[in-house]
């Protein structure tokens, strides 16, 4: 569905529940990660793009201290809760808008009364971030309605909080950020220890195409929150084996890992070196887009790929089998699977003229092996959370 669609359609759908024109129409895109994978809870760094894929809010003020909230996606189900204390999760899409009054809440700020309705066509448990799209969308909304103005930036930390301690998700920074402060055209280089960013421009005449495999993952409940822990206790081992000043894996180089390996078990040994070598092909590849070499940029897509089916193990077959049809695919630079893993998508970075045969491959290729399509597209780097 594109812009106009979604943007007329939570307007028409604001119009019949509320009896009157929403105030804000707002567009909070969701993403894709070119390198730089379970690198943000390691304060390391990150090279997502925000995209063309959007979570929709069309909103008003209420006057009573309350959110009514209709989400279309969900056929239409609706939820009321206060906003002048915390309410209690309930599960499913609509913890997401009760964390961000939690979150408003335990900064001292009060949310105003909101009514809203919401859709989305970032695809949910895909690796494209839905929930943080939906999170900046209400971040957004409150944050004009109740006029905190607040900077993007903290939108997306407050964002964070709100995924990290009400939903449970031990989420890093990454996908709120660059729902909240992408640029179209451009990547974003994001150190998440100081959250310093800068916007890498992307070729005009390259092609970013995300198959869906239609794998779907919850993070609350799956390997994910395993991984930070096993992160975790890599850097108090290392500490412990005299290597300092280590806070996080963003601090230590593979010679230093290498030569305390003894120290950690094979498997936290593995997730370290992921990280570890993954955070160096984040800046490998920011130098090579900036020089234009695109075939370096490929070839660091598959490393990574590699590295997160082998040493961090979060792969699955079907994320494999995408991978390895687009590497063959002429005019295709590289692929790899793109988010937490476990399911999702995977992203390829190809000429223009190589968009039409990829998509068929993986497409023939997925339903042979598979018995069933992924879901094959191209995004736009776009903008972030904004008004429209």
């Amino acid at each position: 569905m594109d812009r106009n669609d979604l943007h007329t359609k939570v307007t028409m759908a604001f119009r019949a529940r509320f009896l009157r024109e929403p105030e804000l129409v707002i567009r909070a895109p969701g993403r894709i990660n070119l390198i730089g994978e379970h690198t943000d809870y390691n304060e390391g760094f990150v090279l997502p793009v925000a995209v063309d894929r959007a979570a929709w809010l069309a909103a008003g003020l209420r006057q009573a201290p309350e959110a009514v909230v209709r989400a279309l996606d969900m056929g239409g189900d609706e939820i009321i809760f206060p906003v002048n204390r915390t309410a209690a999760s309930a599960g499913g899409w609509g913890d997401y808008p009760r964390a961000i009054v939690w979150a408003f809440l335990e900064r001292g700020l009060q949310p105003a009364g909101l009514e809203a309705v919401l859709a989305s066509d970032v695809p949910v448990g895909a690796g494209m971030s839905s929930s943080a799209a939906v999170e900046m969308a209400f971040a957004y909304a409150w944050n004009v309605f109740s006029l905190f103005d607040l900077p993007r930036a903290e939108l997306a930390l407050l964002g964070q909080r709100a995924e990290n301690a009400y939903v449970g998700v031990n989420c890093g920074i990454m996908d709120q950020m660059i729902s909240a402060c992408g640029q179209a055209g451009h990547a974003m280089l994001l150190d998440t220890r100081t959250l310093e960013y800068s916007y890498i421009p992307l070729p005009k005449d390259i092609a970013i195409i995300v198959a869906d495999s239609r794998v779907r993952r919850s993070l609350a409940g799956s390997e994910y929150n395993v991984r930070r822990a096993q992160c975790e206790q890599a850097v108090r081992l290392l500490r412990e084996a005299g290597l300092e000043p280590v806070l996080a894996l963003r601090d230590v180089t593979l010679k230093q890992l290498l030569d305390h390996a003894g120290n950690l078990s094979p498997v936290v040994l593995q997730r370290a070196r992921h990280v570890v070598t993954e955070n160096a092909r984040v800046h490998a590849t920011v130098a090579a887009l900036q020089r234009g070499d695109l075939e370096t940029v490929g070839a660091l897509m598959k490393e990574g790929h590699l590295s997160l089916r082998d040493d961090y193990e979060v792969s699955a077959p079907e994320l494999d089998l995408l991978v390895e049809t687009a590497w063959d695919v002429p005019g295709c630079y590289g692929a790899r699977l793109t988010g937490a893993g476990f399911g999702g998508c995977t992203i390829a970075l190809a000429q223009a003229q190589a968009v039409e045969e990829l998509s068929s491959r993986l497409i023939a290729r997925y339903t042979e092996t598979f018995e069933r399509e992924p879901a094959v597209y191209v995004v736009h780097p776009a903008n972030g959370v904004a008004a429209q």
